[in-house]
């Protein structure tokens, strides 16, 4: 007897919620709109909102499993709260800020089914107004942490190591296999799930989603970009007005780089990072030649975040 003949849920759907009520609201709305052919629960974890999210949530949508978080444990932390309760056979992250397109979810189960050599699997996502949002990428090399962002990145070798990275010479509308796909939406078997552990939560906010892919490629198993499937992704807005995203960024790449490559590339992301804080010191007095109240006041600020990414 299979998952759907006994009652049981096929899918579960771990959405997690921190201050963005309506995007949540809507995200949930696209959910049960359909009548999927494979069951499904929905968790939403929410991660101490202060927009009444949570209320809402529980007013509208009665029937999703709600967590109420008292803090933002922010999105590894969260993500693995939601997927601990996880009944289905599958298990997918669904960020607060897309809307699944009829049928998506359940081509994503299909595919897992049929492909059991497979890890994991996400689809194609889109902007609000269908076009489709390139957000593939490869595995960040020691070489992309210089690159990326930076000087280094704006011409060749660089320019061709930060095209590699983010997969400019695919188009995202066919199916292929990927090392990363978007993070907004993937969908792992829950006992894979459970066998990866989840998140590594040192990886608090970023590249999270990256160590995960890295760790099913590193079992033998593969990852599908499925162009059939279609979310809808408002891009960014769950990360938007965090205050501070790019301090917690750099950390979790810190953190990221250790894991992977070591000591040496501890070392090789506290010098490229230092070579990025010198190029932007650079950019706000050449910016701001004529106004020496706004280049002390940037610099300033540069020098406080420098003080927190390094305090941790």
């Amino acid at each position: 007897m299979t998952a759907a003949e006994n009652g049981a849920p096929v899918v579960s759907v771990v959405v997690l919620s921190w201050n963005t009520q309506a995007l949540t609201l809507a995200c949930l709305g696209a959910l049960f709109r359909e009548t999927p052919r494979h069951a499904r629960e929905v968790i939403v974890v929410d991660n101490g909102s202060e927009d009444g999210s949570a209320d809402a949530v529980a007013a509208q949508f009665p029937q999703v499993r709600l967590l109420r978080n008292q803090e933002n444990r922010l999105y590894a932390a969260g993500n693995n709260q939601g997927a601990a309760l996880a009944t289905g056979e599958f298990v997918v992250t669904l960020n607060s800020d897309t809307e699944v397109q009829p049928g998506a979810l359940d081509r994503l189960v299909d595919f897992l089914r049929e492909h059991p050599d497979y890890g994991a699997v996400a689809p194609r996502l889109s902007d609000p107004d269908g076009s489709v949002q390139h957000a593939c990428q490869r595995f960040p090399t020691l070489w992309t942490a210089l690159c990326f962002d930076s000087w280094f990145g704006t011409f060749w070798p660089g320019k061709r190591v930060v095209d590699r990275y983010l997969m400019r010479d695919f188009d995202h509308l066919e199916s292929r296999d990927v090392e990363q796909p978007p993070g907004a939406v993937c969908m792992l078997r829950t006992r894979d799930w459970r066998e990866l552990g989840g998140f590594d939560e040192r990886l608090a906010l970023f590249y999270n989603d990256v160590d995960l892919c890295k760790r099913v490629h590193q079992r033998g198993q593969r990852i599908r970009y499925l162009a059939t499937a279609e979310v809808m992704h408002h891009r960014g807005a769950s990360t938007r007005n965090f205050a501070k995203m790019l301090v917690i960024w750099h950390r979790n790449r810190l953190a990221y780089y250790r894991k992977h490559y070591g000591w040496f590339g501890g070392l090789w992301i506290r010098l490229c990072v230092r070579l990025r804080i010198w190029e932007e010191w650079w950019k706000i007095g050449r910016r701001n030649r004529r106004d020496p109240g706004r280049k002390k006041a940037e610099r300033d600020f540069l020098r406080q975040s420098q003080r927190e990414l390094w305090s941790s």
